[in-house]
């Protein structure tokens, strides 16, 4: 088995925007086609811990290349104060012909580039009509810093971005991260959550937000909003928007804002689209100009596995990693 470590896997993703975008969009089409099978997630909470979780996202995607796995991803908010990472991962990759693990793979980095890849393809395909001139990042951690970097590849001419998040402190020094990435744009702070929504037309919530907290009145209509975060919206809200998700059984699960607005409505009629079907032509999406665009992403185990299986080949033939030779006896 090969293990490879963080180190490794930041070096084989690195500068592969374009690339892991496309794989995410051939991935969207296959789950599309149903060439793919994504069992529900599996949660695991501590009930002296409600803010953390760790979850589990088996996944196999056939096709001309089939590959099965599962992410095995934590949550512990709390660790950003300390200064530590607030999630971590591990991949593990099995063999299709015996069954055997025959990859470890450390798996945040894995897991923001595929985030950011869903986010900066949904962007692309959502603001064709309309491109915006620059984006509000709302929640100032890995995944927004991600997202930004994933939208410099996927859309031309961003000359502003707009940050905010609860901790004024967190928010300079990711703005000062941000002109790093863009040094062309304009980076400015906003002082509230309503000035960042207003800011722009194009918005991301990564946030950890575990309840709804804003309406999005402040959003300009057509705005588009990737709700990353997935419980930052008012369900309410959602009723009256557009919605395009990823997959609509994994999205309304676990009192996300979707979950939320399903309860309300007692059925799934407020979605207009997944992100596969308006890839594969399936299903015909036309905005209307006096609703903002919510795409929510539940972030499917597939694209996980997707860009582990890219970056364990490249990694062999690189010579890269580990290799435990007697892992199995």
């Amino acid at each position: 088995m090969l293990v490879i470590r963080q180190s490794d896997v930041e070096k084989l993703l690195s500068g592969k925007e374009k690339e892991h975008i496309e794989m995410v969009r051939a991935t969207y089409e296959l789950h599309e086609q149903g060439a793919t099978t994504v069992p529900h997630s599996i949660f695991l909470r501590f009930p002296e811990q409600p803010a953390n979780r760790i979850i589990g996202l088996p996944s196999y995607r056939g096709g001309d290349n089939p590959a099965a796995g599962i992410k095995w991803i934590s949550s512990f908010p709390g660790n950003v104060q300390s200064g530590t990472a607030r999630a971590s991962a591990a991949m593990l990759l099995n063999s299709l012909r015996t069954g055997h693990p025959e990859a470890l793979l450390e798996g945040s980095l894995i897991s923001a580039a595929r985030t950011a890849a869903s986010a900066a393809l949904a962007a692309e395909m959502l603001t064709r009509e309309n491109r915006p001139k620059g984006v509000s990042l709302i929640g100032c951690g890995v995944i927004n810093l991600e997202i930004l970097r994933y939208l410099k590849a996927a859309l031309e001419g961003l000359e502003e971005v707009t940050v905010h998040d609860s901790s004024t402190i967190r928010a300079q020094e990711f703005a000062r991260r941000c002109a790093e990435i863009l040094p062309e744009a304009r980076v400015s702070l906003a002082a509230s959550l309503d000035d960042a929504l207003a800011a722009q037309s194009l918005v991301s919530f990564a946030t950890s937000a575990g309840e709804p907290h804003t309406d999005l009145t402040a959003a300009a209509p057509g705005t588009v909003v990737l709700h990353i975060s997935l419980r930052d919206i008012d369900p309410e809200t959602l009723i009256q928007a557009h919605n395009i998700v990823d997959d609509a059984d994994h999205v309304c699960r676990e009192r996300t804002s979707l979950h939320l607005a399903e309860q309300i409505t007692g059925g799934r009629a407020f979605i207009d689209a997944s992100i596969g079907q308006l890839i594969a032509g399936t299903r015909q999406f036309t905005p209307s100009p006096k609703k903002v665009t919510v795409y929510s992403p539940f972030g499917l185990g597939v694209l996980d596995l997707a860009l582990a299986v890219d970056v364990h080949r490249t990694a062999r033939g690189l010579g890269l990693g580990v290799e435990i030779t007697d892992f199995l006896s």
